[in-house]
């Protein structure tokens, strides 16, 4: 139903409300934060957020909108920035219409009836999770174009208790690195220009209070769905106000909008949490799982995965590959993926990205004899492609070298022996529709790896414009356009590791490959971040050989197998070298992670307040009737032993069974003292039951173990 533009919209969750004050003619946040639940008035928020004049400023204090404009006379980092012929550039639009689609969802639609701009913002508050979405569209509906500069899904205010900053960093094979700073008078900005989400500016941000930890106190959440380029932006202005703004990151001149056309901006996820970073991590998990995992993904059990990258790189053999498949079932796989080398001439990764067709020298029938060996193992099969990208080194290079995005007059940056294919034109997505969707029909093939191993360094499109944007797009449509056509098909986002993870691409993808890095130890906190914004289901967590091959740090089977029950496991080594004890371990583990993946995938997952030294998390099922939690002791402590360990998430008045399940108890295994070589004390804990209360608020003293282990224990409820 239509309202009037002098309402004051209010969006109320399970946990959390949203008031947007629409009497100004320009939308705007004044409240986000617990629910409440008294009946409010225009007038009551006018009256409470009633700012005096300073001195040296503005007799009526520019309202801090949704899109906040130059033409409003606002300072700050505009959210909406156009220009064209005229005064474009000073839009101010204001109110025309608003439309409640239910209690939940309101859509809120501004003109510059002078300029001929439209402005619309679409609001979602999900009742289940308390996930605030919110995007921009601008239409242009003046008869001469404008380009638009900049279009945030939204600019939110921050109240002055949030003042503390946890931003995202990283590289390849160290993603989802966290970094920590207050924020000051000033602006907080990271800019993404890679063309694809990127390993070092993950596009999410989170603000809590001085006082959050991992389990209480007040925080909120920030990402935005979006592959392509980004930009976040946290800001304390001079008047003491503070908002965080996303949106995409736009090349000059890189959108403009002819008489009726309209730009979309990515849609911003928000949320609030009373229930510290863990809770708040929970809120975005059962999101995901609500509205962005599909239903068939989501009642499949997540199967374990054998990828063949780092066991045999570009080594193709159909002997080995056949024997693979062998050991991988043995050990308790159930996907066998063949990762990069299958096509024609691609023996290094110098040669052959494009050319899409089986190689016959190693394939003599094509892949329907290996497909068929790893079925009859009970194995469904995977292949790997990265569709986007061309070697010059090619046979599709040769016959269109104007198939690349360039810019004209500057040469390519060399980038792993390969350029970008350019989406956009219509000939280049129908080849390598023809091409994937042909192998996909051809080939019992029920899982992609779609990989993309370089960023985007000169964008450029045929005709010099700037193509990131439409790129993105035109990646999305072409998985869409595949899935149409093979929808049982799941597809992984990988990007050389987590290059491509966010919202955005889940909207087509089913699992993310987390990092190239398979070190145990690396992936502790590779992992750990990612867990901020995505639920374990999604993140593919592989037991990497012994002697990890970008790191060369030696692991145990134990350590290894360890990290990768809490996520979607899988195996990537040569399964022809594992020792026999290693053999035992590994089907273990694979055991153990059938045995609670559906915990793992459902359950609520708290990350522990542990020291440096030290790292653990738990998964509790919602019912709080059992529960893993980890330990993996990462270095010598600088004490004599431990601190002590404090369990979380459990109900108190339940009492529960604790169960060491990780390592395996046999007597090279079993964890042994890092200064005396004596069994711990752990059995004297083993099967024994403690109260909730007492797990959470006495917690464990931990053992004092060798540095890289791991300690699995399984809480049930008596």
């Amino acid at each position: 139903m239509a309202l009037s533009y002098s309402s004051l919209l209010v969006l109320t969750g399970s946990k959390s409300s949203v008031v947007i004050d629409c009497q100004l003619g320009a939308p705007q946040v004044v409240y986000w934060r617990k629910k409440l639940n008294q009946v409010i008035s225009p007038k009551m928020t006018s009256l409470l957020r009633q700012r005096q004049e300073a001195p040296a400023s503005p007799m009526n204090e520019v309202p801090l909108t949704l899109s906040p404009t130059q033409g409003q006379g606002f300072t700050g980092h505009p959210g909406l920035s156009v220009s064209g012929n005229g005064d474009q550039w000073s839009l101010a639009p204001t109110i025309r219409n608003i439309v409640q689609h239910n209690d939940h969802h309101y859509t809120i639609v501004s003109l510059d009836i002078d300029r001929q701009i439209e402005l619309e913002h679409t609001i979602v508050l999900d009742p289940a999770t308390d996930v605030l979405s919110i995007s921009s569209k601008v239409s242009n509906l003046h008869k001469n174009p404008i380009t638009i500069h900049a279009c945030a899904a939204a600019t939110l205010p921050i109240a002055s208790p949030f003042r503390h900053i946890i931003g995202f960093e990283g590289h390849w094979a160290g993603e989802f690195h966290t970094h920590e700073q207050d924020l000051h008078f000033g602006a907080y900005a990271r800019e993404n220009r890679r063309g694809r989400t990127s390993h070092d500016a993950f596009p999410g941000l989170i603000m809590r209070s001085k006082a959050t930890t991992e389990l209480v106190g007040e925080a909120f959440g920030f990402h935005l769905g979006w592959s392509g380029n980004h930009k976040i932006l946290a800001e304390k202005m001079a008047d003491g106000r503070a908002y965080v703004q996303l949106g995409e990151l736009l090349l000059p001149g890189e959108i403009q909008l002819q008489h009726g056309e309209s730009y979309s901006s990515p849609v911003l996820y928000a949320c609030y949490s009373d229930q510290g970073l863990s809770g708040l991590s929970q809120q975005y998990h059962r999101y995901v799982r609500q509205h962005l995992i599909r239903t068939e993904v989501k009642n499949k059990p997540r199967p374990v995965h054998y990828n063949t990258w780092e066991g045999i790189y570009f080594k193709h053999d159909m002997t080995t590959l056949k024997e693979l498949a062998e050991r991988a079932s043995n050990l308790g796989a159930e996907r066998f993926v063949l990762d990069d080398g299958w096509f024609t001439d691609r023996n290094d990764d110098t040669a052959a990205l494009g050319d899409w067709y089986v190689d016959h020298a190693f394939y003599p029938d094509g892949l329907g004899p290996l497909i068929d060996h790893v079925k009859a193992q009970g194995l469904e099969f995977g292949l790997w492609f990265e569709p986007e990208m061309v070697n010059p080194n090619s046979n599709l290079f040769r016959a269109h070298p104007d198939w690349v995005l360039s810019c004209e007059g500057n040469a390519q940056l060399g980038f792993r022996n390969q350029l970008v294919l350019d989406l956009t034109r219509t000939e280049v997505f129908n080849y390598l529709f023809e091409r994937l969707d042909s192998l996909l029909s051809e080939y019992d093939i029920s899982y992609v790896k779609w990989d993309m191993n370089r960023d985007i360094n000169h964008p450029g499109d045929a005709k010099g414009k700037p193509a990131i944007h439409r790129q993105t797009q035109a990646f999305y449509q072409l998985v869409a356009a595949l899935k149409a056509n093979h929808p049982s098909v799941e597809i992984e986002s990988c990007a050389s590791g987590g290059g491509r993870a966010d919202f955005g691409v889940l909207a087509h993808t089913d699992r993310i490959w987390t990092s190239d890095s398979n070190d145990a130890l690396e992936r502790l906190k590779i992992q750990k971040g990612f867990s901020y914004f995505f639920p374990p289901e999604l993140m593919g967590s592989h037991v990497g050989p012994r002697d990890c091959h970008i790191t060369h740090r030696h692991l145990s089977m134990e350590m290894r197998a360890s990290v990768t029950l809490f996520g979607h496991m899988g195996m990537e080594m040569d399964l022809r070298e594992l020792t026999d004890s290693e053999q035992i371990e590994l089907r273990a583990m694979t055991a153990l992670y059938k045995q609670h993946r559906n915990l793992v995938h459902s359950g609520d997952l708290f990350r522990l307040e542990l020291p440096a030294y030290m790292h653990g998390l738990g998964i509790v099922a919602e019912n709080k009737s059992h529960a893993l939690f980890s330990y993996s002791l990462i270095e010598c402590p600088p004490y004599t032993l431990p601190e002590q360990y404090l369990f979380a998430g459990l109900k108190a008045e339940n009492h529960y069974k604790l169960d060491v399940i990780w390592p395996l108890k046999l007597s090279d295994n079993w964890p042994k003292s890092a200064l005396f070589n004596f069994k711990t004390n752990l059995p004297d804990i083993d099967g024994q039951v403690f109260s909730g209360e007492l797990l959470m608020q006495l917690g464990l003293q931990l053992p004092l173990l060798t540095p890289q282990s791991s300690l699995i224990f399984q809480l049930t409820a008596m």
